[in-house]
């Protein structure tokens, strides 16, 4: 049983973990930056251990001081939250070589699924429907003849791509050169590698994700679907549970084949099976092989604490439940709150002079903030979720309307407003939006 676990993040999913691991009986760990060093998850902790700089690259990304706390603190197990390390193949193995539980899926399962044009191709092998596209990377040589085949308009996209970079459409073949030679330049500097692949582009999908969590010894199971469609800029802003554009039958039907999946593989622990969902079908785009930051919506309405799963199978404990024993009970929205301007989404640095967090049945707010806390200007501008549960979707929305007007972060500026707006806009009350909508609406767009 895993005794001492190093927390490798920062910020509200650090906490999180730290709770979970609280609740287990498990002693905690956690790194830190200078800049961090009067972060709620650092005080809660039982050691805690500065790992260098602000610059992510000098602490939370430095795999040798991390592995150095853990010799240090005696940790023998690290979880990675998302972000930062949580998908680093090296990074697991290392781990791996010292002795180190890993508490996410085996380094292989990562660099499988970390290069989307290998994972499409298992997706394809294990019966996931995937979108059509090219069965490997495209060349400038190359490209028309895939385009003219999958049919325009296309996607193009970096294989190691993530955040929306290395991605442009060409809506025509006079569109297909710039496209293709922009998404590649846009690869290259982002992600140090220029290899793209090509999709056909859907005109108005939604963004379906299906939660999966597997022991690595051939049993798994999913917990239903996610709703990720509000984004801006390929950032997820809003997300639900269960998604309004689906009914029971398309829910276990699409659950089944990503569990099934899983088991082929022998996945283990927590991951995430990301697709585009348009006129009944479902189109893979990607998996996630880590615990998803909106991942609070599935323990809602599910009950399941995904990161309980996680460390349980770690452990070697297995999965806790099976599929016939999951009952999926109400409505669950989670809002991303940032500290950003609401209109021009510039990052809000800041002190925060006064926080109060609304509370409830059916209210959580997964937060690291508290007033006096300087949020730095180093790391991602998420400062907290906001996630409501209720036995109905317009129960839930209403309860959402109510959390929103007591929610008080002042000092900085934040998305609240965002949010606020949101929930009373009729096409969001109606569940009618698609993976567009929030774009055009911020552009003023408000006749979609």
């Amino acid at each position: 049983m895993i005794s001492k676990i190093l927390i490798a993040n920062r910020g509200e999913i650090a906490l999180r973990v730290l709770r979970a691991c609280k609740e287990l009986g498990i002693a905690t760990v956690a790194v830190h930056s200078t800049a961090d060093a009067d972060a709620m998850h650092v005080r809660l902790a039982d050691e805690s251990v500065c790992i260098g700089p602000p610059p992510s690259r000098d602490s939370y990304l430095n795999i040798h001081q991390i592995v150095a706390a853990c010799e240090i603190t005696g940790a023998d197990a690290v979880h990675p939250g998302y972000g930062f390390l949580s998908e680093n193949a090296k990074f697991a193995d290392i781990l791996d070589a010292h002795g180190i539980t890993f508490i996410g899926p085996t380094a292989d399962h990562i660099r499988i699924m970390g290069d989307k044009i290998t994972a499409k191709q298992t997706a394809q092998e294990l019966g996931i429907p995937v979108v059509p596209g090219s069965d490997g990377e495209v060349k400038p040589e190359n490209a028309m003849e895939i385009a003219r085949k999958i049919g325009f308009p296309v996607l193009i996209k970096a294989t190691a791509g993530g955040g929306g970079r290395g991605m442009k459409v060409a809506k025509t073949e006079a569109d297909l050169d710039e496209a293709v030679s922009t998404a590649r330049s846009e690869a290259l500097a982002a992600f140090g590698n220029d290899a793209v692949y090509m999709e056909k582009y859907l005109g108005k999908p939604r963004h379906i994700e299906i939660q999966v969590v597997g022991d690595g010894e051939g049993n798994a199971i999913h917990l239903g679907e996610r709703d990720c469609s509000l984004q801006r800029r390929h950032q997820k802003v809003w997300e639900e549970a269960n998604s309004p554009a689906l009914n029971v039958e398309q829910r276990m039907k699409i659950g089944e084949i990503c569990a099934d999946a899983m088991r082929k593989l022998k996945y283990r622990g927590a991951g995430t099976i990301e697709f585009l969902y348009e006129n009944g079908e479902f189109y893979f785009i990607e998996m996630n092989t880590r615990l998803q930051v909106e991942h609070p919506i599935t323990e809602a309405i599910t009950g399941i604490d995904l990161v309980h799963e996680q460390i349980r199978v770690a452990s070697g404990g297995g999965l806790s439940v099976k599929q016939e024993d999951i009952v999926f009970s109400g409505h669950a929205i989670e809002c991303r709150i940032n500290a950003e301007d609401p209109r021009t989404f510039v990052p809000s640095p800041g002190t925060i002079t006064h926080f109060h967090a609304p509370g409830g049945l059916g209210v959580r707010v997964d937060s690291g903030a508290y007033a006096g806390y300087k949020i730095p200007p180093y790391y991602d501008s998420l400062i907290g979720k906001l996630i409501v549960h209720g036995r109905t979707r317009v129960e839930c929305m209403m309860r959402l309307r109510r959390v929103l007007d007591e929610f008080v972060v002042d000092g900085i500026k934040t998305t609240l407003p965002l949010f606020q707006d949101l929930v009373d806009n009729p096409d969001i009350a109606n569940g009618d939006y698609d993976i567009h909508w929030l774009e055009k609406y911020l552009a003023g767009d408000k006749t979609h």
